[in-house]
């Protein structure tokens, strides 16, 4: 709903406090928890928007670390956050509840207070937005494992060649840096641009980027590594058709702290190294 890891822990405990001075009362636990989340992320993503119009070059969602299986088994993927960004909050929480986590729509229609009628029509329209989002041919851990070291090496060492092999034509890459560190503030979009972006990067660093582990992002493949200038980040790989399609890059530290913790890299998210 949120695409923060620190937003979402700050609803769910809002949720659990709420929760706490009123469980005896309640007849229908689930009912009531989803609700109250459902609302708290409403009211939380409504003043959110306002602020992302103002955001510094492009927003990705926070970066969660995890198992490819098990975020593809509910389709909860990064290109699937970012299709969701393209609804409007009610839309989102309608396709979330009804469509991924299969709430019947006379209860999502209570959860928001609105017309089963309604809310049947906002999930056909946040359907019909995202359904291209939706990973057609999951990748599997091993393979995703292979993508994304024989990218990381073609990209660390300016591999022309090889990354033509492996990306599609149409290709685009995304880098959030936030305003905190230095990122591409448009994406790249081609292969002919992008091929010349790896290929300057690597003649312009004399430092070598280092993986610290392939790891799935959000359910796609993608790698954990500590970049020139020593900044951690995530790379996050879209494969269509058996290509990369699009390049998801995380090198805002504002958004990497949880992962920072996870690999022991605290001290290389700072904005004060480049």
């Amino acid at each position: 709903m949120l695409g923060s890891l620190s937003e979402a822990e700050d609803i769910v405990q809002d949720a659990w406090l709420r929760w706490s001075r009123v469980e005896e009362s309640v007849d229908v636990p689930a009912a009531y928890l989803t609700r109250i989340v459902t609302r708290l992320c409403l009211d939380q993503m409504r003043s959110a928007r306002a602020r992302r119009e103002t955001y510094y070059g492009a927003w990705l969602p926070e970066p969660l670390v995890g198992s490819t299986e098990d975020e593809q088994a509910d389709d909860l993927t990064l290109t699937l956050m970012l299709a969701l960004e393209r609804l409007s909050p009610l839309e989102r929480a309608t396709f979330l509840l009804h469509d991924v986590f299969g709430v019947a729509l006379s209860e999502v229609a209570g959860t928001l207070d609105r017309d089963a009628a309604a809310v049947r029509q906002m999930a056909v329209r946040a359907r019909k937005h995202v359904q291209t989002a939706r990973p057609r041919y999951p990748v599997e851990q091993a393979e995703a494992d292979r993508i994304a070291r024989a990218f990381f090496a073609a990209a660390r060492d300016g591999d022309v060649a090889t990354l033509r092999t492996m990306l599609a034509e149409d290709v685009a890459v995304y880098s959030d840096g936030g305003g905190r560190v230095l990122a591409f503030r448009n994406p790249i979009l081609g292969v002919a641009k992008v091929l010349r972006m790896f290929a300057g990067l690597a003649r312009k660093h004399a430092y070598r980027p280092v993986m610290l582990k392939p790891v799935s992002i959000d359910g796609l493949p993608g790698y954990v590594s500590i970049d020139r200038g020593q900044l951690l980040q995530t790379t996050a790989l879209e494969i269509r058709d058996g290509r990369i399609a699009a390049i998801y890059i995380m090198r805002n530290p504002d958004k990497l702290a949880h992962v920072a913790l996870a690999f022991g890299q605290a001290d290389v998210t700072s904005p004060g190294v480049s």
